[in-house]
């Protein structure tokens, strides 16, 4: 068993569910270019303050790996995080939620065509679920809603989000053995730093927002729970179950979502909300117990 590391997902993606409708009530508030700057500026604020003297131990390391570590600071953190906060601006909050739940799949694809790793029928099944659940959460009950989705600029700029996030956990593979501190530091450090331009984009193109009351909100949550808590927790059940099983978990993110607005944003909670925490749930349980025994 994997306790530690089935809570340490649930909770990340708890705080990714609270992303997203951070996300959402950012618009008008903050501008997503500015949002993703000052999210990892607190963060790398955070970490530094509590790591440094471990970053001078791990720098021998960090200096050898600095090519991953970026990879995974401008792909994990930046591109996936500025593609949401743009594309909410676009499309609907339901087409960007059935979009989320492809990263899972799109995990499984690159693993298996890279890696030739074995998917069980069970993990298949399991997949399917969750899958499901989180589908059946963002259409609100009504699979038929998922014919009359449109695909708009934002859907399209929110695919770049999935592509990105489904390639930043494959690469987890290939992070250093440091301590998780370091880890989370160095591409935080690189995400800030590869934010800036995009800020000065989007003041180029007059575009920019700078954050008022409720602005500077969303971008702490971001910054301390979103990024920080969420992504070091993320990172850990990686490193303790893979890639495969660690992305099934990523389909509670719709789940929490909703839930979360039923409780900040005043929606009401129907019976195809607990019905979906209740696939996803299972569907992650049949996964894990059909992983193949190579795994």
């Amino acid at each position: 068993m994997h306790k530690k590391a089935y809570l340490s997902l649930v909770i990340a993606t708890l705080a990714w569910g609270g992303n997203a409708v951070a996300g959402k009530l950012a618009v008008g508030h903050v501008s997503p270019m500015m949002l993703t700057f000052w999210r990892w500026f607190f963060a790398v604020a955070i970490i530094f303050a509590i790591s440094v003297p471990q970053l001078v131990k791990d720098w021998p390391v960090v200096r050898k790996n600095l090519p991953i570590l970026l990879f995974l600071g401008v792909v994990g953190y930046v591109v996936f995080n500025a593609a949401l906060y743009t594309a909410v601006n676009y499309t609907t909050a339901i087409n960007v939620t059935v979009e989320q739940a492809v990263i899972p799949v799109l995990i499984f694809i690159i693993n298996f065509v890279l890696f030739r790793m074995k998917v069980s029928w069970a993990q298949i099944l399991g997949f399917t679920l969750t899958l499901l659940g989180g589908v059946l959460t963002a259409v609100h009950g009504d699979l038929g809603a998922l014919v009359t989705l449109t695909v708009n600029s934002g859907d399209a700029i929110m695919m770049i989000a999935v592509v990105a996030y489904a390639v930043y956990t494959v690469a987890l593979r290939w992070r250093p053995r440091i301590d998780w501190r370091t880890l989370m530091a160095i591409p935080a450090f690189f995400a800030m730093i590869f934010s800036l331009p995009l800020v000065f984009w989007e003041y180029s193109n007059d575009r920019l927002v700078w954050p008022d009351t409720e602005g500077w909100i969303v971008v702490l949550y971001t910054g301390i729970f979103a990024s920080l808590i969420a992504q070091v927790l993320y990172i850990k059940g990686v490193e303790q179950i893979g890639a495969n099983r660690a992305g099934l978990f990523i389909n509670l993110v719709p789940v929490f979502g909703t839930l979360l607005s039923v409780a900040i944003i005043g929606e009401r909670l129907q019976f195809f909300h607990i019905a979906a925490l209740v696939l996803a749930l299972g569907g992650i349980a049949i996964a894990e117990w059909g992983k193949p025994r190579t795994a």
